[in-house]
């Protein structure tokens, strides 16, 4: 386990689902246990499906950061 120091960006502002989720669950297996991933990415349907997959795959959802751009921010840390 890392002291949680590292923390990796994925921008999927662009993606639509399911890709928001497939390029985090991605993004989430190259990280080590305890590392962070913050994810931007736009819309209800991604928020909820992110969110949700995330949380169902057993890693922990820190934060959910609204941003000034209409884009929201999720701080995840690997289990």
């Amino acid at each position: 386990m890392t002291d949680g120091s590292t923390i990796e960006h994925l921008d999927i502002t662009g993606e639509v689902c399911p890709m928001t989720f497939v390029r985090t669950r991605l993004a989430l297996d190259r990280l080590l246990p305890g590392q962070r991933l913050d994810v931007r990415l736009r819309g209800n349907e991604p928020l909820r499906n992110v969110s949700n997959n995330v949380l169902s795959l057993g890693h922990a959802l820190l934060a959910t950061r609204p941003m000034e751009d209409g884009s929201v921010v999720l701080e995840i840390r690997r289990r």
